[in-house]
């Protein structure tokens, strides 16, 4: 996500966020976080950040949001934690999941819990703004370039060898493959 993401004056925005711009994002990324704030805050939001579940929950309790943008995975706990959180208190804020480590079954829970889009990261501003403002029934649009297959398995395999703190045996055990067969896939480029 680059900073050159299209400036819109907060008065063009004014009419799809509605008259309360409240809007909080939980990631533990900070770079990230801090960019995808100052993109928001850009299209006439009102951010608040939090870092971890427990602060997420905290803000949410304190004043809780019209918008939110919630990571799954945060190092101390799972980002559900902070939409239930939210969901106590107000039951019409409008909130989008992101992860990079997408699977069914947690999206599946997040949408029972309210979350009204799952995105897959890193998700750039333009795709958060129009998951936020997006009209219940619309749809979003289909990427152009969409990842192909192979992508998608690499980039997993990369996130589970970051996890693993790039040990190789360790990441082969946990993706269940042979260990010989990971060294080749890693020591490719990655697939377009």
């Amino acid at each position: 996500m680059t900073d050159q993401n299209h400036e819109i004056s907060a008065g063009s925005n004014e009419e799809h966020i509605g008259p309360d711009p409240s809007l909080l994002i939980v990631d533990d990324d900070g770079p990230f976080l801090r960019r995808l704030a100052r993109a928001m805050e850009a299209r006439g939001f009102h951010v608040e950040t939090a870092e971890s579940v427990a602060e997420g929950v905290a803000k949410s309790r304190g004043r809780p949001p019209k918008y939110a943008v919630v990571d799954l995975r945060l190092g101390d706990g799972n980002g559900l934690d902070v939409i239930e959180a939210i969901r106590q208190r107000r039951d019409d804020t409008r909130i989008i999941v992101l992860t990079g480590y997408g699977n069914i079954a947690t999206a599946v829970t997040a949408v029972k819990l309210g979350a009204v889009d799952y995105l897959a990261k890193p998700a750039d501003a333009d795709d958060v703004f129009a998951a936020l403002t997006q009209r219940p029934g619309e749809k979003a649009e289909l990427p152009e370039n969409p990842m192909s297959a192979d992508r998608v398995r690499w980039e997993h395999i990369q996130r589970v060898y970051e996890m693993c703190e790039r040990n190789v045996s360790e990441t082969a055990r946990r993706l269940n493959m042979h260990r010989r067969t990971l060294q080749r896939i890693l020591a490719k480029r990655a697939p377009k």
